[in-house]
């Protein structure tokens, strides 16, 4: 089954202590796509300028993405600048200039509206939810978030929370959000706002997912050096929901297995700027992580 995936196409210019790469091809939409591509078709649904180069979407067209929802419109590319200290952990905004994104109004072709699986990556919650208006009767939404529309958005965001099947957001976000330090009890919280599935990222440490079939702990792939984090929650996302499209019988089945496989995807994400990790990645690599981070599990 294909994936629907709404988000940010941006390029990024990010600086670490040891690197400085200028315009990668970044945003929400393009990680989730890319990771997602490995398992399932996918169509993606963004905007960029004509400013976008075109070695960019020939790298979405390699992973088979469908790119008939995506805007190419007079004016600059979403572009943003960050810079990461040493640890890699902390990161600061260095420039955003939205571009054609500021005025970005997601608009589904008709055969996407018909789309099983959808991931609302991170953009406007308004806009999560004006996604949501367009569609037929999917049979699993996942949306992702971030502080600013905490701050900005949370009257839309809690209507949409209220519709997803999964919400996918940070320890720090949950803890905002429900204004309880306790995990478990950020989880309940949550779920009495809508979701039945509950995904906490908890970066270098793993996830927590939350359920009908109660609690479920995954760690992080111990990377022995991480390049750059950029996307990597986001190509988490996009690569559960990927597995989760292509496997047969319900999603409480599978859900465990796509977060192993979401965690692993992320982990290659970390190893290169930007995509160029990512994607020279292939299915038999990232099956061989599983299998290590199996191993390294089991008790």
């Amino acid at each position: 089954m294909s994936v629907l995936i709404v988000g940010s196409t941006a390029l990024d210019s990010i600086k670490t202590p040891k690197a400085e790469n200028p315009r990668l091809l970044g945003g929400s939409a393009s990680h989730a796509a890319v990771a997602a591509s490995f398992f399932s078709p996918v169509n993606l649904v963004g905007i960029v300028g004509h400013d976008f180069p075109r070695r960019y979407l020939q790298l979405y067209s390699r992973h088979g993405i469908d790119l008939a929802g995506l805007q190419v419109v007079q004016g600059k590319t979403f572009h943003w600048s960050g810079e990461y200290e040493a640890n890699m952990n902390n990161r600061r905004t260095l420039l955003t200039e939205l571009g054609v994104f500021e005025h970005f109004t997601p608009t589904l072709p008709e055969a996407y509206k018909h789309a099983p699986f959808v991931l609302l990556a991170n953009i406007a919650p308004g806009l999560q939810l004006h996604v949501l208006k367009q569609m037929r009767r999917p049979r699993f939404v996942a949306a992702d978030t971030m502080d600013l529309w905490l701050n900005v958005a949370l009257p839309d965001l809690l209507r949409l929370i209220k519709r997803l099947d999964a919400f996918v957001l940070n320890d720090s976000e949950a803890h905002q959000l429900t204004e309880e330090d306790n995990l478990p009890g950020a989880l309940h919280k949550i779920h009495r706002m809508g979701p039945r599935y509950v995904i906490i990222k908890k970066g270098s440490h793993g996830s927590v997912l939350s359920g009908p079939r109660g609690l479920f702990l995954c760690p992080a792939y111990p990377l022995r050096r991480v390049v750059d984090p950029t996307g990597a929650g986001d190509s988490f996302a996009g690569a559960m929901m990927g597995y989760l499209a292509a496997a047969n019988g319900p999603v409480e089945r599978h859900i465990r297995r796509a977060i192993i496989y979401g965690t692993v995807v992320a982990s290659f994400c970390c190893e290169g700027f930007g995509l160029k990790c990512t994607d020279r990645l292939t299915r038999q690599r990232i099956e061989n992580r599983v299998a290590e981070l199996e191993a390294l599990t089991r008790f």
